[in-house]
């Protein structure tokens, strides 16, 4: 999530509310607002301010303040933030971003050796904190997330939660990352189901056909928990995601991994094959699981035109195009989300630049060396 520091003034606990810069919001709905300017804002019942005012012992401010915040232009109608008492603003939703995930807990009931977000053991409960927000989202959001951690974890709050996007939401998909372990409880499915989400899609993934290599990756034992939870979820006609995320433990059997989906879940509704970020705890176990992407070119090749040409929808995320074979750029994806991505300086050389969707921040040391500017004018349509 996007954050940025100022210092703050009578904040005592954290606030949630959306932004504006207007300074329009009718009285008895500014306490869903939080006023962004450059000076200070007399009107009241504004949950709080955000200005780049240096100094406000001179104002006589009874409000929550948070000052010393020069990058107003960060800020978006619709945004919806939280600010902790010392000043942290962290964006909840962006409003010009076409996926906004809803982080629901940061438990989890496996320990992937690649996940990007580590779980915790013990954490406050996120649920008012999300309901609120929820609540704030403009009613014409394309699409909100809900990740985690495994937010199946949360039980009976996690199917108030999507009963609350269905109520405040009706006309937002709803894409939903699981690993998938709990839907092997056909009962949990069916309480999830009777919920008739229409717009929900839920992505769970699958990092091998081999249940032995699988299991290891996500470090417990839920191989045939999974397969079985696919097949309870497609009982209901679920939208089915799948997630191959490529790593050197696994890239060597994308091929079978694809022939393996082909023949025994015919039903998903997508496949995406996905470039790893480097961050928690792929970061951490570097050694086991990076694998330059021009050493696995030829599978991922190999596995998304066999999916291609079997008539299932596939595509791929993360990667850049002049690391991809030409043959299959037009499954190449805009992925990262845009205050993560980045393009280095030899990208400006590029003649597809616009066309491709740039690299993580966080992997420019690992793909600095192996990027290069493609010199012809082309498209991905072709």
């Amino acid at each position: 999530m996007k954050q940025f520091v100022g210092k703050t003034k009578n904040i005592t606990s954290p606030i949630i509310g959306k932004i504006t810069k207007q300074n329009i919001i009718r009285f008895w709905e500014r306490s869903n607002y939080i006023i962004v300017s450059e000076t200070f804002i007399k009107k009241k019942k504004y949950a709080a301010q955000i200005t780049k005012l240096e100094d406000i012992n001179k104002i006589s401010i009874k409000k929550p303040i948070v000052y010393q915040v020069n990058e107003l232009d960060i800020f978006n109608d619709g945004d919806i933030i939280l600010i902790d008492k010392d000043g942290l603003i962290t964006f909840l939703f962006e409003n010009e971003e076409n996926f906004n995930p809803i982080l629901v807990t940061e438990r989890c009931n496996a320990n992937c050796i690649a996940c990007p977000q580590p779980k915790v053991q013990n954490e406050d409960d996120k649920s008012q904190l999300n309901f609120k927000l929820i609540s704030l989202i403009n009613k014409d959001a394309k699409t909100v997330g809900i990740t985690g951690g495994e937010p199946t974890l949360l039980g009976r709050k996690f199917l108030l939660l999507l009963e609350q996007i269905k109520a405040q939401l009706p006309k937002t998909n709803i894409l939903l990352l699981s690993n998938g372990i709990r839907f092997s409880d056909y009962e949990f499915t069916r309480k999830l189901y009777l919920l008739y989400l229409q717009n929900l899609q839920i992505d769970i993934p699958l990092f091998s056909d081999i249940d032995s290599l699988h299991d290891e990756i996500m470090q417990t034992k839920c191989f045939y928990n999974i397969i079985s939870g696919l097949y309870n979820l497609a009982k209901f006609n679920f939208k089915i995601g799948l997630r191959i995320v490529i790593l050197k433990m696994n890239y060597q059997r994308l091929y079978q991994i694809a022939e393996f989906i082909y023949r025994n879940f015919p039903f998903v509704y997508h496949i995406a094959f996905i470039q790893m970020e480097v961050i928690g705890l792929e970061r951490k176990n570097i050694d086991k699981v990076w694998i330059n992407p021009l050493d696995f070119s030829k599978e991922l090749e190999r596995a998304v035109n066999y999916l291609y040409n079997r008539k299932m929808r596939v595509s791929i995320y993360n990667s850049q195009l002049c690391l991809l074979p030409k043959s299959i750029w037009r499954f190449a994806l805009s992925s990262i989300s845009s205050w993560k991505r980045i393009y280095l300086d030899i990208c400006e050389d590029c003649d597809i630049k616009d066309q491709c969707g740039g690299l993580f921040e966080s992997s420019t040391d690992y793909l600095k060396n192996i990027l290069h500017p493609i010199r012809e004018t082309v498209s991905l349509a072709n």
